[in-house]
């Protein structure tokens, strides 16, 4: 049976449609009847008019977008393997193996000195509007909840407020703000608020600005990400800052000191520019001699995240990160999720999520077999619920330490927000007043956190604080019993063989065993008596 995995021509992404929605061509995804007059619903007909600005998905700065692509194999294609028999990081009784008893702690790094008290972490949430207004709620949501959060990179290069001299970044006002929101709530030294850089960031010296002037002890290398092949990239509607950050270095287009594109501009022609990263260009001389430069800057812990690149690629970042003793990885797997990255590249390019982390795995295993380091391990890529963060910790098991997720914790905090804003006008909608009117009523863990922290600061948290911590709540209480039912009391014994595998191809692709082929040798032994 042949199956069409991309959706093409047309998209919720780029605001656009099929004239012809119940008849589309599966090889273009144009319309079948394709008719003189039409005024260009389509993404051809839209980018006859509108042109490169339908290269990314719309509006910018105030949505998240992720591929459209149906990949062969995903996370879907796995189930879960419950027992009924005995219990592991617990008594097998069962008045003590029961799921709130499920230990989420997580402790790595090289010291194991990086506590959280769940497995996931926020990779890199950098320079788009939809990261910088939300970042309240993302950072005092982590802090509180004791998870990861890294600050991704251009924030320096894009806060208007940075003083640089000499190319070198001496004050900024927007870095600043982001470290502070995070480390204020933190609570008993959990979770970790980690520092990202880019090209533009190394070369304005953030992570050692970081380190030196507010206290970073965990920084990120980045490679790349699953959502683009390129760098980080954003739309700019004011002209003057478009012309700072061309001052700055950054590739800005159209060139915003063009005296046509001036005039252009000022006159409607179009009303963004856009600001675009340098790609990098990977040599393990270089690699190594940054990771010594951050350690002699007082850098404590050393991350690298990767992209959805070839596998030679993967292999070069697993060989790194052991060779130069990373405290952890993050493996971003294609599809993405973002800001802003272009539509087609997100559906078109790299290495899917389950097809890399079993190469996660297999590479990883390569080294742990030779007594290697291995650093923690952190797929990512289209997580969002209990059950499939708990097949992605299970998939890169023993290795797998956390699970990176971007998209649905900022859906949880800008739900929290737009919550607090109905509430703040009297105008709570009706499938949300049924809850009640209040931050008291409507969020489930608003008690709780008001008896932790006291009436005073509970008061001055923001609604998008509470949105993510109460989605965490929810993460965290449905993967303890998801766990509880597969009889593992603590994350270290999550293992492999807790997935198997739905389809013959699923198994063949990430060396999970075929779901009627699982325990075959102690079914024999227990069916022979």
């Amino acid at each position: 049976m042949s199956v069409t995995f991309s959706k093409i021509n047309a998209s919720a992404a780029t605001l656009t449609k099929n004239r012809t929605e119940g008849s589309v061509s599966p090889a273009s995804g144009m319309c079948t009847t394709c008719v003189d007059g039409c005024i260009g619903m389509c993404e051809i007909g839209k980018s006859a008019y509108r042109g490169h600005e339908v290269i990314y998905p719309q509006p910018f700065g105030v949505i998240t977008t992720a591929a459209e692509k149906t990949y062969p194999i995903d996370y879907s294609h796995f189930n879960i393997m419950g027992t009924a028999v005995g219990a592991h990081g617990i008594e097998a009784d069962s008045d003590k193996a029961v799921f709130p008893a499920v230990n989420l702690e997580v402790a790595f790094g090289h010291d194991k000195g990086l506590k959280f008290r769940l497995p996931w972490i926020i990779p890199g949430i950098g320079s788009t509007n939809i990261a910088k207004n939300n970042w309240e709620g993302l950072a005092i949501g982590s802090a509180l909840a004791g998870t990861g959060l890294t600050i991704g990179e251009n924030v320096v290069g894009m806060d208007h407020e940075s003083v640089i001299k000499d190319g070198q970044i001496i004050d900024t006002v927007d870095l600043k703000r982001r470290v502070k929101l995070y480390k204020d709530n933190q609570r008993d030294g959990y979770g970790a608020i980690v520092l990202q850089a880019n090209i533009e960031d190394t070369r304005l010296g953030v992570q050692e600005y970081g380190i030196e002037k507010l206290g970073v002890e965990c920084v990120e290398l980045k490679w790349g990400q699953g959502a683009k092949d390129i760098g980080g990239e954003v739309k700019i509607a004011d002209l003057k800052k478009a012309q700072m950050l061309y001052d700055r270095g950054y590739i800005v287009m159209p060139n915003p000191t063009d005296p046509d594109v001036i005039k252009a501009f000022e006159h409607g022609a179009f009303k963004e520019f856009e600001r675009h990263s340098r790609v990098g260009m990977v040599t393990e001389e270089a690699f190594a001699r940054r990771v010594e430069e951050l350690r002699s800057a007082g850098a404590k812990y050393i991350f690298l995240k990767t992209g959805a690149y070839r596998p030679a690629d993967l292999a070069r970042a697993v060989l790194f990160a052991s060779r130069y003793k990373l405290d952890l990885l993050t493996v971003d797997g294609a599809g993405g999720g973002t800001g802003m990255s272009p539509w087609r590249m997100m559906n078109e390019w790299g290495v899917p999520p389950v097809e890399l982390h079993s190469l996660m795995y297999q590479y990883a295993k390569r080294f742990a077999d030779k007594g290697e380091h291995v650093p923690a391990l952190a797929p990512a890529g289209g997580f969002v619920f209990e059950d499939q963060i708990f097949k992605g910790l299970a998939m890169g098991a023993p290795f797998t330490k956390l699970i990176g997720m971007a998209r649905a914790p900022l859906a949880a905090a800008m739900g929290g927000k737009t919550i607090g804003r109905t509430i703040d006008d009297n105008q709570v909608p009706v499938y949300i007043e049924r809850f009640g009117n209040s931050k008291d009523e409507i969020f489930v863990t608003a008690s709780e956190l008001r008896k932790e922290l006291g009436d005073k600061e509970f008061e001055k948290l923001p609604t998008g604080a509470l949105g993510l911590y109460t989605y965490y709540e929810r993460l965290a209480q449905g993967l303890r019993q998801i766990m509880a039912g597969s009889r593992k009391f603590a994350l270290e014994h999550i293992a492999r063989g807790d997935l198997a595998a739905l389809t013959r191809e699923a198994a063949q692709v990430s060396g999970i065993t075929y779901i009627t082929d699982v325990d075959k040798e102690e079914v024999e032994t227990i069916l022979n008596g």
